[in-house]
């Protein structure tokens, strides 16, 4: 009997369940956004906005504690540098459940948890970091050399692969063994 138990478990043991969980956190944290069951959805939320407020310490000892959950340097990186930073003014409620309605093979109840502020921000917050590094100044060209210069060195590169001469191959030994037949 499940008597005094508040977690789902999904009918998996502990090592999967959390594995499964870990996964889910990484996707919902690199995409934005991702589409699953209700029930998942509900225990994901907890485990994400956990992951989220971690992001928003900022420290070291916060970074590794998310790795040891997430083990994903990508999704940890995108954690603490781009989206956390999103929610500094935001004291929790980083996610959202959408419902979908059911899944037409097992009428399993599907939901969209996407992070409150949207994978479109998420996006549009990478993209104007890429366009502060964009605006680079352009270089001076460099003056242009002479023909003539250039001219005698393309002459001899096709020379001095001509010259190579093509190694003999040697016929190969094959080894038999005698077969007795006893």
């Amino acid at each position: 009997m499940r008597h005094n138990r508040d977690e789902k478990r999904f009918d998996r043991r502990p090592g999967h369940l959390k594995s499964m969980l870990s996964n889910m956190t990484n996707d919902l944290v690199i995409s934005g956004r991702i589409k699953t069951t209700i029930p998942k959805a509900k225990v994901l939320r907890r485990f994400a906005e956990r992951m989220i407020t971690l992001g928003k310490d900022g420290t070291l000892a916060a970074r590794r504690r998310a790795m040891a959950f997430m083990r994903s340097k990508e999704a940890v990186t995108k954690l603490f540098v781009e989206v956390a930073p999103q929610y500094k003014e935001r004291n929790g409620g980083y996610t959202r459940i959408l419902k979908l309605g059911v899944r037409p093979g097992d009428n399993a109840s599907m939901a969209f948890i996407e992070l409150v502020e949207g994978a479109a921000t998420v996006a549009q917050a990478a993209e104007k970091a890429k366009a502060k590094k964009a605006p680079a100044k352009p270089r001076a060209k460099a003056p242009a050399k002479k023909a003539a210069s250039t001219a005698p060195a393309r002459e001899k590169a096709p020379k001095a692969i001509a010259k190579k001469e093509p190694v003999e191959k040697k016929p190969r030994k094959t080894a038999t063994k005698a077969r007795s037949g006893t």
